[in-house]
């Protein structure tokens, strides 16, 4: 089918009518207001410019403009025009193009194309002028301290913040376009000397491979054709909008993928507790950033068997020793307590929800009305125990700590699967729900990637490194789960500089 797309295409006419004519049917050329073409004479032939005007800058429009016509006043007449006209386009990105299916990809695309009279190429000159915003630092992945730069919607703006960070001439960015009508670009980032060379093949088949009309929803679409993902909720890629984070992990091997229109790029291969990693560890000490890591360790786990573990208490007060046997409610309600926590749980999600949706200014006097009014007079109703909400509360603090958005989610999905098996089977139903979770989680292997390494299967070095926060100069050696070509960051202590 490939090939066939490739036989049919039409190459470009020597004709600048003929191209008009095809420009007008194909992508609405004076119907669309914002499609242009500049019509010039030069050297007694038709030249004409085809832009878009919301993607290009307008600037550089007018200077090559302005160097078309001067070619009027300052050479002769020539059989060899498309030449002339190529050294006086003032860019340094002009490239040749020999297809209608390229010049129109290209137009969209807010790159300008210059096609000639009796010339059967046009001429590409790329003056992109991308609408948006300027790098500033991520809202979900603030530091203390730390770069306050970050990627934007802009794909060739976030390839050079990361070139910014990593000058080896052996990073390299592969660009290809996804999507029939969209045509979005996506870049493949890595180091050559570094990376699996298998993984970059599996990614680059895997994108190329993508058949669908756009993917207006970016990297979230590419994920999900390219790990095949389904129903299941954990994330098996890391986003980050962080260019710091992105270029620490293409130093450790990994591939990156980068979507145009989207802030955040994709991390591959990624475990379990590269989605508990933040920046912040690095931005302190050793020592500072590994309390930081325990403190959010212990949150995460809060948010996964805390509530559950409490209901098991509340339906089995046995199992609690003396000293803690206070813990349960010491009030009776009406309505059972796992509706109450489930009432809870929801309500705390829409919450988030309106949150979302919430304008700025708003936003604190929302928070207070939850926190204040709804929580104390569901209370004074008797339609919670205040223990209900303070577990809950407790559950959703160790939610918010978690660093991955999507992990966290997923925990919070798990936690209400865990309550149901608790209200259901009691000891046996909170034991064995963690153990099938626990199976769950290993049996996944996004990219042939163990999703508990180096857990499971068990690594007791990185394992380590997981758990301490190790100082950069004793981090010589890169993750072996990436499989990279160079395992050492730096050289090993006995060899020799080349």
């Amino acid at each position: 089918m490939a090939d066939n797309k490739i036989k049919n295409k039409m190459p470009i006419p020597d004709s600048v009518d003929e191209i008009e004519k095809y420009m007008k049917n194909r992508i609405g050329l004076g119907d669309s207001f914002d499609l242009g073409v500049r019509k010039l004479k030069v050297l007694r032939k038709d030249v004409h410019i085809y832009f878009v005007n919301g993607l290009t800058d307008t600037q550089f429009i007018i200077e090559i403009v302005e160097e078309l016509v001067a070619i009027n006043d300052n050479e002769k007449l020539s059989t060899n025009l498309s030449k002339i006209v190529e050294n006086r386009l003032v860019h340094q990105s002009v490239a040749q193009i020999k297809t209608m299916d390229e010049l129109v990809d290209q137009v969209l695309s807010g790159l300008i194309v210059v096609v000639m009279e009796g010339v059967t190429h046009g001429l590409v000159i790329d003056v992109r002028s991308y609408p948006g915003r300027t790098p500033m630092e991520p809202d979900t992945e603030k530091v203390v301290r730390g770069s306050r730069d970050g990627y934007v919607e802009n794909i060739i703006i976030n390839t050079a913040l990361t070139r910014r960070r990593i000058r080896d001439e052996r990073l390299r960015f592969e660009i290809m376009r996804v999507g029939e009508r969209s045509k979005t670009d996506v870049a493949i980032g890595y180091i050559k000397d570094v990376a699996n060379p298998d993984l970059i093949n599996i990614i680059r088949k895997e994108i190329a491979a993508i058949d669908i009309d756009g993917i207006t929803m970016a990297d979230k679409t590419i994920e999900e054709f390219l790990l095949k993902q389904g129903f299941n909720p954990f994330p098996l890629v890391r986003y980050t909008e962080r260019a710091d984070v992105a270029a620490t992990h293409l130093l450790e091997g990994h591939v990156l993928i980068f979507v145009d229109t989207s802030p955040s790029v994709m991390i591959s291969p990624t475990t379990y507790f590269h989605h508990l990693q933040h920046a912040e560890e690095y931005r302190q000490s050793p020592a500072v950033g590994t309390f930081i890591r325990w403190i959010r360790f212990l949150g995460v786990a809060s948010s996964l068997f805390l509530l559950p573990l409490w209901f098991l208490f509340v339906l089995e007060p046995s199992l609690l020793p003396e000293s803690i046997a206070f813990i349960g409610p010491n009030e009776e309600t009406n309505i059972p307590v796992i509706l109450q926590l489930f009432l809870a749980e929801i309500g705390i999600e829409l919450l988030r929800i309106a949150a979302i949706h919430t304008p700025t200014p708003l936003s604190t006097a929302m928070g207070l009305i939850a926190a204040v009014l709804i929580g104390q007079i569901a209370i004074d109703v008797g339609l919670f125990v205040p223990e209900v909400i303070l577990y809950v509360s407790l559950a959703a603090i160790g939610t918010y700590t978690t660093p991955s958005y999507e992990l966290s989610i997923a925990n919070k999905l798990f936690r209400l699967l865990f309550l149901v098996l608790v209200a259901i089977f009691h000891t046996p139903g909170f034991v064995v729900g963690i153990t099938l979770f626990i199976l769950f989680l290993a049996n996944m292997k996004p990219l042939n990637t163990p999703y508990l390494w180096p857990f499971i299967p068990f690594h007791p070095k990185a394992l380590w490194r997981i758990l301490v926060r190790a100082s950069v100069p004793g981090s010589s050696i890169r993750p072996s789960i990436v499989h990279t070509t160079n395992r050492y960051k730096q050289p090993p202590k006995n060899s020799s500089s080349k």
